[in-house]
């Protein structure tokens, strides 16, 4: 490889290989792409690479089935595990994808001592617990992503309704990756101007309500989950650590007070950097945001109940 700075997506299906492609684009990594299925991250980077003489970037992308190539890699993007089949249980999923993920993050920070660790195995607040006591990183060099997707989609169906460019929307979704995630309204701006000066009460909940479900929407229609977005929420993560971009992004980090929460992964507005989370930032909320957020670290604490050796 070359004497780029290095980054390895673990996890060669829609949502690494997306991820993969979009920081290729970005021309500033080499990128490797791993994945246990053989010839499948090969043909996926090769693709990525022969792109690349399209579109006009120059990074090597590498596919392997192993983890040497990883060696020295400044962020780690974990998207491996299985998704929930019919006939699963919550409970079946955690503990299978606790086995894969404690088993890649041990591979790869092995190699890789100084990366930082970005997951976006589901269930995600789990894994994210997973992978810091597995790798044994400070909280700061393990965080998730969800929280820019979520606001991805809520600032999209803010953009249809109000008719303004999705560049001028400002929202942030706090809390679970799940179904009681936390759209903060109080906080969200069109252009500078307050959404509920803007739109009703009722269409708000609505958007809010879409927002929650978002993901299980995409799977009524394709019978899967979705990859563009979250491939590319994950690259915008890499992009801030690698580039030291000091973006404040929501993502799922661990809490030690903050917020009132203690000990637990959740998504809040944080200060991503060269060393990783550099800030947590603690929002003002309503009373009711405050209750939402309080009910979704409930349903996070319950699903990371799950994980072997919780109490």
């Amino acid at each position: 490889m070359s004497q780029r700075r290095k980054v390895t997506v673990v996890g060669a299906g829609n949502v690494g290989a997306t991820c993969a492609q979009v920081l290729a684009n970005r021309d500033y990594a080499d990128v490797v792409l791993v994945d246990i299925k053989e010839n499948l991250p090969q043909g996926k980077a090769l693709d990525i690479n022969q792109m690349g003489a399209v579109l006009g970037y120059e990074p090597y992308v590498v596919g392997s089935n192993g983890y040497e190539e990883t060696a020295g890699s400044e962020v780690v993007v974990v998207t491996a595990g299985l998704p929930r089949s019919p006939g699963m249980s919550r409970d079946d999923l955690v503990t299978t994808n606790e086995s894969i993920v404690g088993s890649v993050t041990r591979e790869a920070v092995e190699r890789s001592p100084d990366a930082t660790l970005i997951v976006v195995s589901n269930p995600l607040d789990a894994m994210c617990h997973v992978a810091k006591d597995v790798s044994g990183f400070p909280k700061e060099r393990v965080f998730g992503m969800a929280g820019i997707l979520d606001t991805a989609r809520f600032s999209t169906f803010i953009s249809w309704e109000t008719g303004a460019s999705a560049k001028d929307v400002t929202a942030m979704v706090l809390g679970g990756h799940g179904d009681q995630m936390v759209p903060v309204v109080s906080a969200t701006t069109v252009g500078g101007i307050p959404l509920t000066k803007l739109v009703t009460a009722e269409r708000i909940e609505a958007m809010v309500e879409r927002t929650r479900k978002g993901g299980g929407e995409i799977v009524n229609l394709l019978d899967t989950s979705a990859w563009y977005a979250p491939g590319a929420a994950a690259a915008q993560m890499v992009d801030s650590v690698c580039l030291d971009q000091k973006r404040v992004l929501p993502c799922t980090a661990y809490l030690e007070g903050e917020y009132g929460i203690d000990g637990l992964y959740m998504g809040v507005p944080v200060k991503i950097g060269g060393g990783g989370i550099e800030e947590i930032i603690e929002l003002e909320l309503s009373d009711d945001e405050r209750a939402e957020l309080d009910k979704s670290a409930d349903a996070v604490r319950e699903v990371v109940g799950v994980l072997a050796g919780s109490s």
